[in-house]
């Protein structure tokens, strides 16, 4: 398959966005992805569309890739002639080649801008998308690339929902790891700090998000675990925290610091009733419902508050789960059904007219 991909940035850093296609060697599009990402730089927009062409690549099958950029800078840099020296650039780059060891082989090849139109025509309705959120209503200047044009028209949802708007992105980022996530027990309101790979894990984390830029604030559950890992990324970002009481983990009440076969036994026809029954709340704690009420609460404030922008949340579990619910409109089976990992990232949107998406879930590959 061929990956051509861009990026640009209106301003050098200013609004920035990339674009990329996958095509066949016929040159019939297979995928195509989008996407602005606030303020950055020309370089740091080429590498984030030369990474979600490789990803497109890999959720097709492909196995051998041809990329093409006409950015000299990056087709040097990961055909390993020229090093990567900056800062923003490095954990970028380092994704980068971990998506290429995933095929079997992978080829970097510098074209004209001429040659990239596809992909230079995606990063400038990025960039308009990102121009528009900024209300700048400047042409590209710096190093911006084509296309001196603001749009007025609404940023369409993706796939054949017909939802518009500029949404709202909740990237949903879970706590690192505890002692109670060790024993795999139940972890609500109690309150353990991170262990030394938790901290580690909210490390990388920050690390990934501040490579990947355009985040407005930091919204964390005002537990200790989440507030450590969200403490990491605010200060990464460069960005204000806060916490908010509907981000808390459910109030799991007699079955605290319980594992799954222990509450079992504690209370088995109740436990078995709980698992597929969300109205019903452990002994003394919380059921889904409530945490869903709470949840929904607390996202209608925060897509009020930060219309249009990105934001990053840092919960737990059945927050999260229940966030990717109300996005997907589907049911509580998704509760029990659905993995999240430690210190993993979601992304949901929710747009102004009631649409909403879901862009990614349980991603751990900046874990290592």
């Amino acid at each position: 398959m061929i990956v051509e991909a861009d990026g640009g940035s209106r301003g050098n850093p200013g609004p920035a966005g990339y674009g990329a296609v996958v095509l066949d060697p016929d040159r019939t599009v297979l995928a195509e992805r989008r996407e602005s990402i606030g303020l950055a730089t020309n370089n740091v927009a080429e590498y984030r569309g030369l990474i979600a062409g490789l990803e497109a690549a890999a959720e097709l099958g492909a196995r051998e890739v041809d990329v093409r950029m006409d950015s000299k800078l990056v087709v040097e840099q990961m055909s390993g002639r020229w090093k990567v020296k900056h800062a923003a650039m490095i954990p970028l780059a380092e994704r980068a080649r971990a998506l290429v060891a995933c095929f079997d082989r992978v080829t970097f090849t510098w074209i004209p801008r001429e040659r990239n139109s596809h992909a230079d025509r995606l990063a400038n309705e990025a960039m308009d998308d990102a121009g528009t959120d900024a209300a700048t209503g400047a042409r590209p200047a710096g190093g911006a690339k084509t296309a001196e044009r603001a749009s007025t028209e609404a940023a369409p949802a993706p796939g054949w929902t017909g939802a518009v708007g500029r949404p709202t992105r909740l990237l949903l980022l879970r706590h690192g790891q505890t002692e109670l996530s060790i024993q795999r027990r139940y972890s609500g309101r109690g309150n353990p700090p991170l262990t030394e790979l938790g901290r580690e894990q909210a490390a990388r984390a920050a690390k990934m998000l501040a490579a990947r830029g355009g985040i407005e604030a930091v919204v964390s559950s005002p537990l200790t675990r989440a507030v450590q890992t969200a403490e990491a990324a605010a200060t990464a970002l460069g960005v204000p925290l806060r916490t908010d009481q509907g981000l808390i983990e459910t109030d799991f009440g007699d079955w605290e610091g319980l594992t799954f076969a222990e509450a079992a036994e504690r209370d088995p026809e109740l436990h078995a009733r709980w698992l597929g029954d969300p109205s019903l709340p452990p002994p003394g704690g919380e059921s889904f419902d409530t945490v869903r009420a709470r949840v929904e609460a607390a996202r209608r404030d925060l897509c009020a508050q930060y219309q249009g922008r990105n934001l990053l949340l840092v919960s737990h579990v059945t927050p999260i789960k229940t966030l990717l619910q109300l996005a997907l409109g589907v049911g509580p089976s998704l509760l029990y059904r659905l993995h999240l990992d430690l210190a993993s990232l979601s992304i949901a949107e929710f747009y102004p007219d009631g649409g909403a998406s879901v862009r990614l879930v349980n991603d751990t590959s900046y874990l290592g």
